[in-house]
C-alpha cells in the first residue's frame, strides 16, 4: 500500500509551538488571560461581539443549545445530514430533534422542508455548513422570525466562509465552531460560540464552568474564595495553552482557505468531465471554505471505489450516514428509513476526497489520477 493521504490534517509550525510553550511557562495553563483573548480574536475575525471558548466542537454545540433555555418538550429542527453531535445536543437537553431532509445538489438543510416542519414545541432551528459551504441563511432567517424560533449555525464546516457578503458568525442567533485537528484551525480538540446577544454570552460562560458564576481567575483577582452554583453546568473549559495555538493558527487561516480553495478548484476542473463523479454544487452567492471536498459518484458502486481508493493511499472518507439511522436514534426515537430520501440516496453516492492546506500539488495529482483510475 502507498503513503495513505488523509481526507484531513492539521498544519502546525514552530509558531504555533512556540506560541503553546510560551504559555506553558506562564503562571496560567487554564481559566488565564489566552482564553479571553482568543474569544476576542475569533469573535473579531467573524464579525460578532462574543466569543465563549470550550473544550470542543460537541461542547460548543451543547452550550449553544443550553443558552437557548431548550428544555423537554421543545423540539429542534436539525439537518439529516450531519455529524451525529448537532442532533445530540438537543438530546442532551432533554429536547427532541426532528430530522429535515436536505437539498439534492448541496446536501445542505431544505428551507422549504425546514418550515414543513415546524410545529407549536419548536423552538429552534439548526443549520449545519455542510462541508464549508453556508445554508441559505436569509430563507431560514426568515422562517425563523416567522414562528418566533432560534436560529442557530452549526459552522463547525465553515470558519472562514460568507454568504452574500456576509460572514458566517453574523447570520444566526448563535454560530458554533469546531477546533478540530481536521478543521481550518485546530486547538487539538476545542471550540467557540459566537453571539452578539450579552444574555446567551453570559449563561454560556457559566454553563461551560460548572453552572458557577466566576471561574478561579476572576476570583484570584478579587482575593476572594466564595462562590455559587446557579444552574447545572459541565466542565467544558478550554485550556491557555489550547488558546495560544489557537491564536497562532488564526493568523494563517486566510492562506489557508486560499490554498483549500485552489485543491477544490483543480478537483472541479478534473471532474468536470468525467461523468461518473459528480462534486456538490457551490451555489453563487457564497465563499464556500472546503472543510470537505464532497463528490457523489453515478451509477457505480461507492464501497468498490472507496476500497479501490483506500489501498491506493488516498484516504477518502464518508461524511456522513443520515444521523436517525444511528441505532441510539431509531431504538430511542423510533426513527427509520424512508424518513429524509434524499439523505439516504447520497449517503449511498458520496465520498470525502482529501483537502486540507498542506496537501502538494503532487498529492492532489494522486487524488485525480486514482479517483479516475477507480471509476474507469
Amino acid at each position: 500500500m502507498n503513503r495513505l493521504i488523509p481526507y484531513g490534517h492539521q498544519c502546525i509550525d514552530e509558531d504555533d509551538i512556540q506560541a503553546v510553550v510560551d504559555v506553558l511557562r506562564s503562571d496560567w495553563i487554564t481559566t488565564g488571560p489566552a482564553v479571553e483573548a482568543f474569544e476576542r480574536r475569533v469573535a473579531e475575525f467573524v464579525g460578532a461581539e462574543y466569543g465563549v471558548a470550550v473544550s470542543s466542537g460537541t461542547a460548543a454545540l451543547h452550550t449553544a443549545v443550553f443558552a437557548t433555555g431548550l428544555k423537554p418538550g421543545d423540539e429542534v429542527i436539525v439537518p439529516a445530514m450531519t455529524f451525529a453531535a448537532t442532533a445530540n445536543a438537543v438530546v442532551f437537553q432533554g429536547a427532541t430533534p426532528i430530522f429535515c431532509d436536505v437539498d439534492a445538489e448541496t446536501l445542505l438543510i431544505a428551507p422549504d422542508l425546514v418550515e414543513a416542519k415546524v410545529s407549536a414545541r419548536t423552538k429552534a432551528i439548526i443549520a449545519v455548513d455542510y462541508a464549508g459551504q453556508p445554508c441559505d441563511y436569509d430563507a431560514l432567517r426568515e422562517i425563523a422570525d416567522k414562528n418566533k424560533l432560534i436560529l442557530i449555525a452549526d459552522a463547525c464546516h465553515s470558519l472562514g466562509a460568507s454568504y452574500r457578503g456576509r460572514k458566517v458568525g453574523t447570520l444566526a442567533d448563535l454560530t458554533v465552531f469546531s477546533f478540530h485537528p481536521v478543521k481550518h484551525i485546530t486547538t487539538g480538540e476545542g471550540g467557540m460560540v459566537v453571539t452578539d446577544e450579552l444574555q446567551y454570552q453570559r449563561r454560556m460562560v457559566m454553563f461551560r464552568n460548572h453552572g458557577i458564576t466566576t471561574d478561579y481567575r476572576q476570583r484570584a483577582e478579587k482575593g476572594s474564595w466564595f462562590y455559587e452554583m446557579v444552574d447545572l453546568g459541565y466542565n467544558y473549559r478550554i485550556t491557555d495553552f489550547q488558546c495560544a495555538l489557537g491564536m497562532s493558527q488564526l493568523k494563517k487561516l486566510p492562506g489557508w482557505i486560499k490554498r483549500r480553495k485552489e485543491i477544490a478548484s483543480r478537483y472541479d476542473k478534473a471532474f468536470k468531465n468525467l461523468g461518473l463523479v459528480e462534486p456538490l454544487v457551490v451555489t453563487s452567492n457564497v465563499s464556500h471554505v472546503y472543510h470537505l471536498y464532497i463528490v457523489k459518484l453515478q451509477n457505480i458502486e461507492r464501497d468498490k471505489v472507496f476500497n479501490f481508493l483506500r489501498e491506493a493511499g488516498v484516504g477518502v472518507n464518508v461524511h456522513y450516514i443520515p444521523v436517525y439511522l444511528h441505532p441510539f436514534y431509531r431504538e430511542r426515537f423510533d426513527t427509520n428509513r424512508g424518513m429524509c430520501p434524499v439523505a439516504e440516496a447520497a449517503y449511498e453516492q458520496i465520498l470525502s476526497l482529501p483537502v486540507f492546506p498542506a496537501m502538494a500539488d503532487e498529492d492532489v495529482d494522486i487524488v485525480i489520477s486514482a479517483v479516475r483510475e477507480a471509476v474507469s
